[in-house]
């Protein structure tokens, strides 16, 4: 088949975020398929863009066909960026009978934080003749309605709501990262048959072919290993999202020898968490490492804490990637979150506790240290067996592939 994915933001590991298209298209081209990845020049996401020659200019990355439109450059979210939304648009949909005959997709996605892009993909693939599946990884407009204060009749929520309308009606199917997206769905005019639930995962390659820690980081968690029966650890952006000031809260109730907490990573929030934690020797804070060291690093611990802080969104459920990392690295993990789907429970590898309550992490964190260490990997091993099973783009892959042929 001839894959059309579309995703304004759409990167690469060596480019920076979005991943997801990147490692859905590789699997896709192992089985034989054909994809191309449209996206703009500009994401805010990313650490490296494209300055092009011209419109619509193509380049092959590791076998996929990424497709750059220029849309220009943005700060912040204000109407500079919604304005590279609108012209990202726009140039697919003026130019959707030249997309259709020249990339014959049998299948087009449409991917983009927002939903204003199925207007696009709705004319490719009735040119086309193409199925088309609407992506939902982010839930536009209410996202920006509940979390951001925008009023239901701003202008720019009008126009968004009209493309929620849209996609749920006349999309083929609607794929989405979030397990219970499907009744909010239901009420804009999607019908139920058509909602599948498609979820992040990880990717083997890079736990097959992991790279080892830098060398200040391996010298350290070395040290840190030395000292401390128990090693809990985050990594990943600091900041209030993850609800990082609970556990240091509750780490500071357990002794120096049997508990080291370890973050990783860079943020916003950082020099506040470490102003937290300036009396407390157990708690370290060390610089980002890349993430093929990942692997390496998980080795190195003994538990890994996955929260969030409370947010209205998360009824719809959560996918956040950093989780299956860490049920992959085999260890048990320490989760904080407050939404309908957990992975934690379902599978039994680790502790599930309230989030934003530094006593029940106290709780969760003894109870991990009464266990035994066979007690701890054998949770640990169902994690990894979960995402081996389930969570890995391989099997993702597949299950789009299952919704292709529908």
């Amino acid at each position: 088949m001839n894959i059309l994915y579309i995703d304004h933001y759409a990167g690469s590991p060596d480019m920076g975020m979005e991943f997801r298209p990147y490692y859905l298209a590789r699997e896709w081209i192992k089985m034989g398929h054909q994809v191309t990845i449209v996206a703009g020049d500009y994401s805010h996401l990313r650490t490296e863009n494209r300055t092009l020659k011209k419109e619509f200019q193509k380049e092959i990355l590791d076998g996929i066909c990424y497709c750059w439109v220029k849309t220009g450059t943005y700060e912040g979210n204000g109407v500079r960026r919604a304005f590279t939304m609108f012209r990202f648009v726009g140039k697919l949909w003026m130019n959707a009978r030249r997309i259709a005959e020249v990339m014959k997709p049998d299948v087009v996605i449409t991917s983009s934080t927002y939903p204003l892009d199925t207007y696009a993909g709705q004319r490719i693939a009735k040119i086309s003749g193409a199925k088309l599946i609407h992506e939902v990884h982010d839930m536009w407009p209410i996202t920006p309605i509940e979390i951001n204060g925008m009023s239901r009749y701003h202008p720019f929520i009008v126009v968004l709501q009209l493309a929620e309308n849209s996609f749920c009606r006349k999309s083929d199917y609607v794929v989405s990262l979030l397990p219970n997206a499907d009744e909010y769905l239901m009420v804009h005019g999607m019908e139920r048959e058509k909602f599948v639930t498609i979820p992040n995962g990880i990717v083997l390659e890079e736990w097959k072919e992991k790279e080892d820690l830098p060398d200040e980081a391996g010298r350290l968690m070395s040290c840190i290993r030395e000292k401390h029966k128990f090693i809990l650890c985050f990594f990943g952006s600091h900041t209030k999202s993850y609800a990082l000031e609970y556990l240091i809260e509750a780490v500071k109730s357990f002794s120096y020898e049997e508990l080291g907490l370890v973050f990783v990573g860079n943020g916003n929030d950082k020099e506040r968490l470490k102003e937290l934690s300036q009396d407390y020797r157990n708690i370290y804070f060390l610089d980002p490492v890349p993430k093929k060291c990942i692997p390496s690093l998980v080795e190195t611990v003994d538990g890994i804490y996955v929260g969030a802080a409370n947010n209205r969104m998360f009824r719809f459920g959560i996918c956040m990637n950093k989780l299956f990392d860490a049920m992959m690295s085999g260890k048990p993990i320490l989760y904080a979150v407050n939404a309908p789907n957990n992975f934690i429970k379902e599978f039994g590898c680790g502790i599930s506790v309230k989030a934003e309550d530094a006593e029940a992490l106290k709780k969760g964190i003894k109870e991990l240290l009464d266990k035994t260490e066979e007690e701890r990997q054998y949770m640990g091993e169902k994690g990894r067996k979960a995402v081996l099973e389930y969570f890995n783009y391989e099997k993702l892959a597949e299950r789009f592939i299952e919704v292709f042929k529908r």
